[in-house]
């Protein structure tokens, strides 16, 4: 971030772990001729991502020797990463997948991807090194950065306004102006807590300092539970308890309702939430502004999504597939594609790309704000040091599982931590991986 030169990330962290140095099956298998003499090579692409068919149109379109081939699948945790995992078992998976960032050390760990550190070391400068850390494991790059997703908050400017509430800079702001809110309007709420979606616990933990995964020696560290993401669930149970967030399944018709009918003023997301907000209520054009999301006394944002590309394991087209990567990540054409909808916020990984983000995206429902600098101010504050674990898939689960009890009363935001650290633990152990004490 820096663009400041992060501490090392997961490649470090890492190195020592030669399970998972060797789990993607150590050197790329050779690469068959690409293509029939006089024919492009065809690149075979599962994704899900909005844009995506008009960026594999546009790259299509301005290469001869290569023809991608794309296959819109549902989201990775709609059925897609299964379908994935399923192909690479059959023998029948792509050349190219869509791989979120907490998903890759799955994939890794499962055998499905291609070591392309080679492949890929001539645009890893290009990336700030806490990002592209999280494409590294065991001293090996397995995926390709796309985007960054830092956080922000949303918030309706007009309402605040007009009742003198301050946007919120600190956390302690944040819970002062959810009174004030309140108070203003007894139906009307500064946020929502969704019990649904624990990559929203993950990127508060991460903004907060907190530090599930590493490693020690040969072995995984797991801290769910750690002090920081401790303060942040004591945090949010406050508020939950004390009736000042809305409690509802993200992106849900009575989360967008509520936007609708003035009784929901915030939302505490990433910058890709600019589009969706955009698109979902185009009638309050004007009316939102963006702000950085409140921290803890210190400016500092976390990472809320974020997509990557890597090659499956038995592709037999390596060369033509990286190709592709290179050109879908780091091509001002391929965002300049991707945006082209004008509802689409996405925000590039790689920082010379913002300007084309920018100009691709029309500002005038948040008044005509620069939001794209205050991506860029968010971006460059992104916490260092954070690791995705090697069942994340399970650990997600296990957080959606448990926080769905939480509004019940059933459980606790901080009892959630506990149970979901000692599933993770288990989980780990029970595919063969060491895991350090306490």
């Amino acid at each position: 971030m820096e663009r400041k030169r992060a501490a090392a990330g997961i490649a470090g962290m890492l190195a020592g772990i030669t399970l998972l140095a060797a789990c993607g099956g150590g050197d790329s298998e050779p690469t068959a001729p690409a293509a029939e003499a006089g024919k492009p090579a065809e690149v075979t692409f599962w994704g899900w991502a909005k844009g995506t068919q008009e960026v594999v149109d546009a790259f299509n379109k301005s290469h001869k020797d290569i023809q991608i081939k794309f296959e819109e699948i549902p989201s990775g945790n709609a059925g897609g990463y299964a379908k994935f995992s399923n192909a690479v078992k059959a023998g029948n998976a792509p050349d190219v997948m869509s791989i979120e960032y907490p998903q890759l050390p799955d994939f890794v760990n499962q055998g499905a991807l291609q070591d392309i550190t080679a492949e890929v070391a001539d645009v890893k400068g290009k990336y700030p090194a806490s990002v592209f850390s999280l494409v590294e494991l065991g001293g090996k790059t397995w995926s390709v950065p796309m985007d960054a997703a830092p956080q922000v908050f949303f918030y309706r400017k007009d309402l605040f306004e007009k009742n003198k509430i301050e946007v919120p800079k600190t956390w302690d702001d944040f819970k002062a102006a959810a009174e004030k809110v309140k108070k203003a309007d007894d139906k009307a709420r500064i946020a929502t807590f969704f019990p649904d979606d624990p990559s929203v616990i993950a990127a508060l933990a991460w903004q907060a300092g907190g530090k599930w995964f590493g490693t020690e020696g040969d072995a995984w560290k797991v801290s769910i539970n750690d002090e920081a993401t401790k303060k942040v669930a004591d945090y949010w149970q406050g508020l939950v308890k004390d009736d000042l967030v809305k409690v509802q399944p993200s992106f849900s018709q009575e989360w967008n309702a509520a936007f609708e009918d003035d009784t929901l003023w915030g939302y505490v997301g990433a910058n890709w939430g600019a589009g969706v907000m955009k698109g979902n209520h185009a009638g309050q054009s004007g009316k939102w502004a963006i702000a950085p999301v409140p921290n803890w006394g210190t400016p500092a944002s976390g990472m809320l999504g974020g997509t990557t590309f890597g090659v499956a394991k038995n592709s037999k087209n390596v060369k033509a597939a990286v190709e592709v990567i290179k050109w879908l990540t780091g091509s001002p054409e391929a965002w300049t594609a991707r945006l082209s909808s004008g509802t689409s916020s996405g925000f590039p990984a790689i920082a010379d790309l913002v300007p084309v983000a920018a100009k691709s995206f029309d500002a005038s429902f948040y008044g005509g704000q620069d939001i794209y600098a205050l991506f860029t101010e968010a971006y460059g504050t992104i916490q260092p040091g954070w690791t995705w674990g090697p069942s994340m898939v399970q650990t997600l689960t296990s957080f959606k599982d448990a926080l769905g009890k939480v509004s019940t009363g059933g459980t606790t935001l901080p009892e959630v931590l506990e149970t979901v650290q000692t599933a993770t633990v288990n989980e780990i152990k029970g595919r063969g991986l060491n895991v350090a004490q306490p």
